[in-house]
């Protein structure tokens, strides 16, 4: 029997202790491994000494470089089943030359998060203007980014208000998308014994790439705009901030006096996680599904965020823990979070559910190979009913190819 193969073109080497990204990515590879797919990872980024070794699972790492007819020989020997595209940037630059080199194989788009709104989001927070879908619209990454997705396959959408977005305002065929959240391991009640009780945890915890603008940006509302609230009404408590990539900016906001410590990267955020009584995060503009907390979820740790924080992560069950907008309610839901044990239980129970209802891996990976198998046994089909997508492959339409093709004929 033919053993079937995954090409996955990273925008970066997989980091997952760095970021979300990097664990969605390794559930997803884990996925493919499961089924016994031969797999061949492939990036034009440098990896960084933070980059899990992936040819430890038995994978082919290879680097690819931009703008190069060497990858259009690369993939014709290769001849994968499935290409998986990490973010649409990675569609840009190399869908065209596996649609021309491997017309037969199934193009994937993981979109990790949709930049197009992340972005525009920054954007209004910047010009101090509400963040509208007319904004949305006006962006050259939207056009980039929802062309991507038509171009491909399927595309794999993590967070149910983005799926939305994309059905009623870009009105995309449902038959190219694909809601696939995280997918997690089930808690039991083994683990929920096993994590330190109310009494043993101290101290509130922030944790996040800051490589990731929505993340410094949190943190310097933190800073600025609730911990002295916080401080105000739990003298003795810490704020705990770790994450990779830790910039000049945010170290600046080390302050020992008042309780507020930058502690940067850690190998094994589960650990400081589970020893936080709360994790704290006001994300004021971001897109796709937080890690940092379902992670928070996954270590029995309740936490308080924003409506940008929770969107599309839990659908209609109730949080793990307190959500608003307001900086003074923050400061006071926190300190509700903190002292009162039988509401940091209930809140501990309800991520409990969340995980083991929302992002349930067994459930999203059948699910998930369900779709593959439905498109491959129809593929020209299903092709062909995505018109739009068929009139971006023409070639009046290929820009980025065309451009990719000059630059490469520039560097000879």
């Amino acid at each position: 029997m033919h053993q079937k193969s995954l090409l996955i073109i990273g925008y970066v080497w997989v980091e997952p202790n760095s970021s979300a990204a990097g664990k969605r990515m390794l559930q997803l590879i884990e996925q493919f491994l499961e089924r016994d797919y031969r797999i061949t990872f492939a990036s034009p980024s440098q990896k960084s000494e933070k980059a899990f070794d992936v040819s430890s699972l038995g994978i082919d790492a290879i680097s690819i470089e931009l703008n190069k007819a060497s990858f259009d020989d690369f993939i014709k020997n290769l001849q994968p089943d499935i290409v998986l595209f990490d973010r649409f940037m990675m569609e840009e630059q190399f869908g065209w030359r596996v649609a021309e080199n491997c017309p037969k194989a199934i193009r994937i788009l993981d979109t990790e998060d949709l930049h197009c709104l992340r972005k525009t989001r920054a954007l209004c927070l910047k010009k101090q203007i509400d963040f509208s879908i007319d904004e949305l619209l006006k962006q050259e990454i939207t056009k980039r980014e929802i062309a991507a997705i038509l171009r491909c396959d399927l595309s794999l959408i993590i967070s149910t208000f983005e799926m939305e977005l994309l059905k009623n305002t870009f009105k995309i065929d449902a038959a190219i998308l694909m809601y696939l959240p995280f997918m997690f391991d089930e808690i039991t009640e083994f683990q929920q014994k096993k994590w330190p009780s109310f009494e043993e945890r101290e101290h509130f915890i922030f944790i996040g790439n800051f490589f990731h603008k929505p993340n410094v940006n949190a943190v310097l509302t933190l800073k600025n705009e609730i911990w002295g609230e916080i401080r105000k009404l739990l003298p003795k408590t810490e704020m705990h901030i770790y994450g990779a990539y830790v910039n000049q900016q945010i170290q600046q906001l080390h302050n020992k006096k008042e309780g507020f410590l930058v502690k940067g990267f850690v190998e094994d955020a589960k650990e400081v996680v589970e020893s936080a009584k709360v994790v704290l995060a006001p994300l004021n503009f971001g897109a796709g599904i937080k890690g940092k907390l379902t992670e928070a979820m996954l270590c029995g740790t309740p936490s308080v965020t924003t409506s940008i924080g929770v969107e599309g992560m839990c659908g209609n069950a109730p949080w793990n823990g307190f959500v608003t907008d307001d900086v003074s309610d923050f400061a006071i839901m926190a300190k509700e979070l903190y002292t009162n044990k039988a509401v940091w239980e209930n809140a501990q129970l309800n991520g409990t559910d969340i995980i083991n209802h929302v992002y349930n891996k067994g459930k999203n990976g059948k699910l998930f190979f369900t779709k593959i198998e439905e498109i491959e046994q129809n593929l020209d089909k299903h092709r062909t009913q995505n018109f739009l997508g068929n009139l971006l492959q023409h070639q009046t339409l290929q820009a980025t190819k065309y451009l990719s093709k000059w630059i490469e004929a520039k560097n000879k």
